[in-house]
């Protein structure tokens, strides 16, 4: 494969990606989407016009970008964050997510999907879009005690839903073993490493980051942290993203002198995403749909009950008003690039599941993505708090 035929391509999905950008902004249709179609479009399943060689990146690329979306998860969990926002928002964030994998593991076994799938896509089941739901927000210029909760609750929900992820892999992966302890001890050390590598990187980096720029990291800084935390991860053969996500969270808890520590990440993270979004379209088999279909009609299912149940349940708990607690989980409706980073880590840990697992993602992260949002400005609008 000749370079110039691989820099013209990534050069033609960077503006594609730019295009894409301002079409979302114009019509409101989600860009994530908008990406993923492209790159079906492009890819093997479509009109074929990507290099070989740039699709065999997608998990390079993959790894860097959802590194960066680690870091940024945990960088929401400070502590003083989490007092600001109240018991409303953590409650709610922990109900929907607890109830959205338990509802998806019991529904999924009961059709008789088999257990090692039904607990990786309960899993993948608890991730959100925070970019998309913010979104909205913005659009609609939303404001209210509802709005805040909203905002709130999409800050952190995904951290959890990572930390469950990681926990069912491990479950996943004891319960389809061959009984032996080593099933269970890799399982345990993928849990336990991660915490270890997000310590290890976390604590250095909250002392020595932002002393040449006072206040905060330079660009430098912050990509060489997302780098050497995904490195050791993946070099220890343990969870990138939660690593990332304990980094990240150490940082911004313990590194006083800083104000906004990944602030430079949010910079350069775009492009990362555009080549992620698009690459996981290219390698979307459209053959595989029609072997997932119960499955996924039952996934989409599931998940809209475990959203509002989990809404009502937390909201009840906090003591959240009647009607915004009936609203609260079907503005959590959208799903986007953290579950598709989910599906990329469990296809690597269970390769005999990969194709259905990336081909139920994707395909049900395009109906949320596309009506997720919709629901969203429906909670705000029941809740009074947009036009």
């Amino acid at each position: 494969m000749q370079s110039h035929f691989l820099l013209l391509a990534l050069g033609g999905l960077l503006l594609a990606g730019l295009l894409i950008d301002a079409i979302g902004k114009r019509t409101q249709l989600p860009r994530v989407t908008l990406l993923i179609l492209l790159g079906v479009v492009a890819g093997p399943s479509g009109l074929d016009l990507l290099p070989p060689t740039l699709t065999s990146w997608y998990e390079f690329l993959a790894t860097i970008a959802l590194s960066m979306v680690a870091f940024l998860l945990g960088g929401t969990m400070s502590l003083r964050a989490l007092r600001s926002h109240g018991k409303a928002i953590v409650l709610i964030s922990l109900f929907v997510v607890a109830l959205t994998a338990s509802v998806m593991t019991v529904g999924l076994v009961a059709i008789g999907t088999p257990v090692d799938l039904s607990l990786v896509l309960a899993g993948i089941a608890t991730a959100t879009a925070p970019a998309a739901i913010r979104d909205v927000v913005e659009q609609t210029g939303a404001k209210g005690p509802f709005t805040d909760t909203l905002l709130g609750i999409v800050a952190v929900d995904d951290a959890w839903g990572l930390i469950v992820f990681s926990l069912l892999l491990v479950a996943a992966k004891a319960l389809v073993g061959d009984g032996s302890w080593q099933v269970a001890e890799q399982g345990l050390w993928e849990l336990i490493g991660s915490i270890a590598v997000g310590l290890a990187v976390g604590f250095p980096a909250a002392y020595l980051t932002g002393r040449l720029q006072a206040g905060r990291p330079s660009q430098a800084e912050a990509l060489g942290l997302v780098f050497i935390c995904a490195g050791l991860a993946v070099w220890l053969n343990v969870s990138f993203l939660l690593a990332g996500i304990v980094a990240g969270a150490i940082v911004v808890n313990f590194a006083r002198h800083h104000s906004r520590p990944f602030h430079e990440i949010e910079h350069i993270e775009w492009p990362f995403m555009v080549l992620f979004f698009v690459l996981a379209g290219a390698t979307f088999q459209v053959t595989h749909v029609a072997d997932i279909g119960w499955i996924g009609v039952t996934y989409l299912v599931l998940r809209m009950l475990s959203r509002v149940i989990g809404g009502w349940v937390g909201g009840t708990w906090a003591e959240m008003p009647h009607l915004q607690r009936r609203w609260i989980g079907l503005a959590l409706a959208p799903q986007a690039g953290v579950a598709l980073g989910m599906a990329l880590v469990a296809g690597n840990h269970f390769p005999e599941l990969r194709d259905t697992v990336v081909a139920l993602t994707i395909g049900t992260t395009v109906v949320f993505e596309l009506f997720g949002p919709m629901l969203t400005l429906m909670a705000l609008r029941k809740t009074g708090e947009c036009d």
